[in-house]
């Protein structure tokens, strides 16, 4: 049963929301354009990379003998170049905001459970996205606080790749385990 993934993990690429938010300010608001392109292509990127992932592991449960975890529709992928140019709009950037938390709270949860199934150990934590509270404060705000929303996406986007890495990792060694036992 060949079920490696690969033999280093592939690494997502991370945000430097500082960075970005300063060329944003220095552009006047251009750099806004590529920075939720980064982040919509980074989104779509990783839940393929989780898919194909999510595959190894029911083949791995089904070789177990154990049933996979039951999972929902893939989280549709979005068109980045699209969603970055419509934020000229203002109202489509909080939609990306929107989506982006939504699709990794329940990337998370999903992939919760597959870990569960999987790992003998708890090894990855879902973390809590308060959606409602940052909605509230844009609101209250009168959007600024879409910037701070901004900040904690980006942020629980780079703390969930840096998680993967050690989940992938994880798996990486079980499933080595498992074919040098059956060789």
């Amino acid at each position: 049963m060949q079920t490696t993934l690969n033999t280093k993990p592939i690494a997502d690429r991370k945000m430097w929301f500082s960075m970005w938010f300063l060329s944003a300010i220095v552009t006047f608001g251009l750099a806004f354009f590529p920075m939720f392109y980064r982040l919509v292509d980074g989104r779509n990127r990783h839940l393929q990379k989780e898919a194909e992932i999510k595959a190894k592991i029911s083949d791995y449960l089904k070789f177990k003998g154990k049933q996979p975890p039951q999972t929902q529709p893939a989280a549709k992928k979005l068109n980045a170049s699209l969603w970055a140019a419509s934020i000229i709009l203002i109202v489509p950037a909080f939609v990306i905001l929107y989506l982006v938390t939504r699709d990794l709270a329940l990337h998370e949860k999903e992939e919760d459970s597959y870990l569960a199934a999987t790992l003998p150990t708890r090894v990855f934590m879902p973390q809590t996205i308060p959606q409602t509270t940052y909605v509230l404060i844009t609101i209250v705000t009168l959007g600024v606080g879409g910037v701070y929303w901004l900040y904690k996406i980006v942020n629980q986007y780079n703390m969930h790749y840096k998680a993967d890495l050690l989940v992938e990792k994880e798996i990486n060694r079980l499933l080595e385990e498992e074919d040098v036992k059956h060789m």
